[in-house]
């Protein structure tokens, strides 16, 4: 069992699932993670992060094990937990996909991470009011995106997209951060731009971050803990620097090909550092 949960942000315990009658997609697995920590989720395609990322959030429903967010049930042996509209409020989710109405404008894009504070009928009609529209203007100026705030999504590059969906977050107020690949599909500076803006979320806002790469370079340079899983098992839990090329064989064998493949044509000391983040809106 895990033990001191009051300091924990995360905490799976014994989590299974399958899909259909195939192969387990999580096969018990167990882990811990404090509030404040960055970690990356790491494997090859096929290997259980994906699955792991919506069981934590409650997309997706374990046949067996749990899963507690700051020390509240939000799933148990199958069963979604009672205060699960509460906790989704501190847990946000960016996905590789941006998920933003590319014919609205980007401000009432990120205005939507306040729809779960909201009575329904206000966020489905739009009207959120002027204390509300500055957040969502605040949280665009902190990633960059104050310009663009009325423009429609659908103009923007990949990456100012992904950062959008990072705005959203802030708007939501949210204390734990959930990136199932959000640089799979971007280009090399878009996501030098997107990982440091992940990075400044956990540093200077104190949100806890919790991002699956496909690859060890990220890992190594943005998440000081990495957790790897294979075939649904968890085979590493441990520092990112302990990943070397010959680590990574033991641990995957030829699928170490596809986790190296991709290595960034920088040093860290080129990575620039990305400006800090206002959060004193957040607390209004």
């Amino acid at each position: 069992m895990l033990q001191n949960t009051e300091s924990a942000a995360v905490e799976v315990e014994a989590l299974s699932k399958t899909f259909g009658a195939g192969e387990p997609a999580l096969k018990g697995i167990t882990l811990k993670i404090a509030a404040g920590e960055r970690v990356a989720l790491l494997g090859a395609s096929g290997s259980g992060k994906s699955t792991l990322i919506r069981c934590i959030c409650g997309l997706e429903t374990a046949e067996a094990g749990s899963v507690r967010v700051f020390g509240q049930t939000l799933q148990a042996q199958g069963r979604i937990g009672r205060n699960i509209r509460r906790l989704r409020r501190s847990i946000g989710v960016i996905f590789q996909q941006f998920n933003l109405v590319g014919r609205l404008p980007v401000m009432t894009n990120v205005l939507t991470g306040l729809a779960i504070e909201m009575p329904l009928w206000r966020s489905m009609s739009g009207r959120f009011t002027l204390a509300q529209r500055a957040r969502a203007l605040d949280a665009l100026d902190a990633i960059g995106l104050a310009p663009q705030a009325f423009q429609r999504a659908s103009t923007l590059s990949g990456g100012q997209q992904q950062r959008a969906a990072i705005a959203r977050v802030l708007v939501q107020g949210a204390r734990l951060l959930l990136a199932d690949e959000p640089v799979a599909s971007l280009d090399p500076e878009s996501t030098r731009r997107v990982m440091d803006q992940l990075a400044a979320l956990n540093r200077d806002a104190g949100m806890t971050l919790i991002v699956s790469l496909h690859h060890v370079a990220l890992a190594r340079r943005y998440c000081p803990r990495v957790i790897a899983l294979r075939r649904g098992e968890l085979v590493y839990d441990g520092p990112s620097s302990a990943l070397t090329p010959e680590f990574l064989r033991e641990l995957y064998g030829s699928a170490a090909d596809e986790l190296e493949s991709d290595e960034l044509p920088i040093s860290i000391s080129q990575i620039p550092q990305p400006a800090r983040l206002e959060t004193t809106p957040l607390a209004a």
